[in-house]
C-alpha cells in the first residue's frame, strides 16, 4: 500500500497555497466561477474524466483504476466529496490570507475541504494504474443553502463512472468541538434534517379598546408558539429527539391596533426520517388546531430543506480502521452524539452507503474550551490538517476499492 501521508506531505504546501487562494475568494451559493477555474487549473494535466455541472459551477472528476475489470459494471467506484461554497459573514479571524472578498467568508472550511480534495485527486492520480476501480471526485456547490447535492445528484454525479456509485465518503473540519488531531464519526445519525415552516396566523383587525369586536392573532400566536414546545415534550420519543425554535415571531406595528395577522417561522430539526414525516404532519395540525379554537386560520408552508445525515455502520467501522492505519492508533473516536446541525451530503447518503467524517482544525496551542464554533466571523480552520486529510480521503478510497474488489 502506498505512504499516502508522505506522499501529502510532499504537495502539502502546494495545496496549502490553494488553500489561502481559495479563503481569500469566497463565493456563495450554486455560482462560484472563481472557486471553479482556480480548482480545475490545479487539476489539469491529471488523467481525469471532468464533467461541469449544468445546474451549478460543481465539478465532477472521474479517476479511473488501471487494474480495473474493462468491463463498467464491475468495477467498483468510490465517491468523495468536498463543498467549496463560502458564508455572507465579513471575516474576523485576523489570518494573513484572510477574505478579500467585502463580507464573504469561508467560515466554515469549505476551503480546506475543496483544496485536500484536490490533492488527494493528485495523489491517487500517481496511482491509476493500481486501482482496481474508479474514484469519483464531488467538487459541490452551495452546501450552505443545502441545493448543491441535489444539483450534482441531478448533474449524473452517482452515475459519472458509468455506474452508481458503492461507497460516498465525505468530511468536515471543525474549528471547534473536536480536539487537536482527531478524527470523529458515527454510526446511524450522524447530523440533523432542516426544515423551515412558515405560518400566518390570520384573525380580524380590530381597535385595542374594543378586543371583543375583533378576532386577536396575538395571544393565538404565542399559544401556538407554546403548543409547539408542548407538542415536542410530549409526542416524541426523548431519545429520538426533536427540536423546534421559533426564530421569527412578527405582528402589529401600533400599540392601541389589533393587527389583522401575525407571522412565525420556525426551524424544525429532526435526527430520523420518522420523525421528520411525523413532524411535518403534526406540527401544522396543531397550529390549525389551536388557530381554529380562537376563530383564526392559519396559512402554512412547510419548506423542505435536508434529512438527516446517516451513516451506514459497517462503514463508519471501516473508516474508523482506515485512519487509524494512516495516522495511527487512537486518532479515531466515536461520536456520543451527533450534532444539531445539517449537511446536504445526507443527499449523497439516501442514494448510497457511505460514511461523514469530521475532523478537528484546531492547532495544537489553542484551547478548545474557547474556540468559535463553524459560522463565527473568527472561526479558525488551521493549516496543520491538511496533509492528513488529504492522507485520510487517498486512504479511505485505495482501501475502500481493494475492498469491494475481493
Amino acid at each position: 500500500m502506498p505512504d499516502f501521508l508522505s506522499e501529502a506531505r510532499a504537495i502539502e504546501a502546494e495545496i496549502t497555497q490553494l488553500r489561502h487562494e481559495l479563503h481569500e475568494h469566497p463565493e456563495l451559493g450554486l455560482n462560484l466561477p472563481w472557486t471553479q477555474g482556480r480548482v480545475l487549473e490545479a487539476l489539469a494535466g491529471l488523467p481525469l474524466e471532468i464533467t461541469l455541472g449544468t445546474r451549478s459551477t460543481s465539478i465532477t472528476a472521474v479517476l479511473r483504476g488501471g487494474a480495473a475489470p474493462a468491463d463498467i459494471a464491475e468495477r467498483p467506484v468510490v465517491l468523495l466529496r468536498g463543498d467549496m461554497d463560502g458564508l455572507p459573514i465579513p471575516e474576523a479571524t485576523g489570518m494573513p490570507f484572510s477574505s478579500k472578498i467585502e463580507g464573504l467568508m469561508h467560515g466554515c472550511g469549505h476551503d480546506i475541504h475543496t483544496a485536500t480534495l484536490t490533492g488527494a485527486a493528485k495523489i491517487l492520480s500517481a496511482h491509476a494504474a493500481e486501482l482496481p476501480g474508479d474514484v469519483v471526485f464531488m467538487f459541490q456547490t452551495a452546501e450552505e443553502i443545502f441545493q448543491g447535492a441535489r444539483a450534482q445528484i441531478a448533474d449524473g454525479v452517482l452515475d459519472a463512472a458509468g455506474k452508481r456509485v458503492d461507497r460516498a465518503f465525505g468530511m468536515h473540519v471543525m474549528s471547534s468541538t473536536i480536539e487537536h488531531g482527531m478524527y470523529v464519526s458515527r454510526h446511524g445519525t450522524c447530523m440533523a434534517a432542516a426544515d423551515i415552516l412558515k405560518v400566518d396566523i390570520i384573525g380580524k383587525g380590530g381597535h385595542g379598546s374594543a378586543p371583543h369586536s375583533a378576532i386577536d392573532p396575538v395571544p393565538v400566536m404565542a399559544e401556538v408558539i407554546l403548543a409547539l414546545q408542548t407538542m415536542v415534550a410530549r409526542k416524541f420519543f426523548v431519545f429520538d429527539p426533536v427540536v423546534v425554535t421559533v426564530g421569527v415571531a412578527n405582528a402589529g406595528g401600533a400599540a392601541n391596533v389589533i393587527p389583522e395577522q401575525c407571522h412565525i417561522e420556525c426551524s424544525i430539526r429532526t435526527f430520523s426520517v420518522a420523525n421528520r414525516a411525523k413532524m411535518e404532519a403534526m406540527a401544522q395540525e396543531v397550529i390549525a388546531g389551536v388557530c381554529a379554537a380562537h376563530g383564526c386560520r392559519a396559512e402554512m408552508d412547510w419548506i423542505p430543506g435536508v434529512p438527516p445525515t446517516v451513516n451506514t455502520p459497517e462503514v463508519v467501522d471501516f473508516a474508523a480502521q482506515q485512519i487509524e492505519a494512516v495516522l495511527g492508533e487512537g486518532r479515531y473516536r466515536p461520536m456520543t452524539e451527533p450534532y444539531v446541525g445539517s449537511e446536504d451530503f445526507s443527499e449523497v447518503l439516501l442514494e448510497v452507503p457511505g460514511c461523514f467524517i469530521f475532523y478537528s482544525g484546531l492547532p495544537a496551542d489553542r484551547d478548545l474550551a474557547t474556540a468559535t464554533f463553524n459560522h463565527s466571523a473568527t472561526a479558525w480552520f488551521d493549516d496543520c490538517v491538511i496533509g492528513e486529510a488529504m492522507a485520510v480521503y487517498c486512504q479511505l478510497a485505495w482501501a475502500s476499492l481493494f475492498e469491494l474488489a475481493e
